[in-house]
């Protein structure tokens, strides 16, 4: 009768600690389920890359400050024959820059938004979020004299809301899979590695030419020559989201960034 007990009071113990485990799980999921839903492709998203058998991947360049670095990047790739690339303007410094801006826009290049003010909006209450976006909007617009239809928040930082809002406003909100880093200016052969090693079809690489990008000049001509001799074709980020069904929309409440003195 003892051993019976005893048997019988192991397995209640497993019961019991498989109840616990069950509803600590379902703690969990209840907790997180905010984060699990901004994966849904059933909301706004964010484009990474996209899913091609085409060699063909996207160029882009963030600006957001600086006085020097983009007119020696545009240098470079006129020199290098290239006028597929994406740049992505903050407002104030296309304001401040229209010459520049003109000429980023004469070599075929396409222009998208970086926003407005270089915070991250996920901090921000909807109203501001909207205001940041609508204000760069119209200044781009007045600068360029196109409404820009893609987007790349400030740091690459947003939530659900950023997404939602931005939809509202007609943006397509663009991220990057393969990241240059060229910011740290640790070297224009590790910038080089990095993108070539790590650039695929439908890929899109992130670059700056704000004055911070001090080497992205150096890395650029080997870049293109590389990947050109892999058999790639530059795009826009528009012709590449044009020609491929949209892939790889991975939604993150915050995407890792580089420090605000970057782009």
């Amino acid at each position: 009768m003892n051993v019976f007990w005893v048997v019988n009071g192991n397995k209640l113990k497993r019961i019991v600690i498989l109840m616990v485990a069950a509803v600590f799980a379902a703690a969990i999921v209840y907790v997180e389920s905010d984060n699990i839903s901004v994966f849904s492709y059933d909301e706004p998203s964010a484009v990474y890359s996209v899913n091609t058998d085409k060699k063909i991947i996207a160029l882009t360049f963030d600006i957001s400050w600086g006085e020097e670095r983009a007119d020696t990047i545009l240098d470079v790739l006129e020199q290098h024959d290239m006028n597929k690339a994406t740049f992505f303007l903050s407002s104030p410094w296309a304001k401040d820059h229209p010459e520049t801006v003109k000429r980023i826009a004469d070599l075929g290049f396409e222009i998208g938004s970086h926003g407005h003010k270089h915070d991250n909006y996920s901090e921000l209450t909807e109203d501001e979020i909207r205001k940041q976006i609508t204000t760069s909007t119209h200044i781009l617009a007045e600068v360029t004299g196109k409404r820009p239809n893609l987007i790349r928040l400030p740091n690459g930082d947003f939530d659900k809301r950023v997404l939602r809002i931005s939809e509202e406003l007609d943006y397509t909100v663009i991220q990057w899979h393969t990241d240059s880093r060229d910011w740290r200016s640790s070297g224009a052969d590790e910038i080089i590695n990095r993108v070539v090693d790590q650039a695929h079809k439908g890929d899109i690489i992130l670059m700056h030419a704000s004055d911070s990008a001090k080497q992205t000049h150096l890395a650029l001509p080997e870049i293109m020559n590389k990947l050109r001799g892999k058999g790639y074709t530059f795009v826009t980020v528009s012709e590449l989201l044009h020609h491929t069904e949209m892939q790889d929309k991975e939604v993150r409440d915050k995407s890792p960034k580089p420090p605000t003195s970057s782009s």
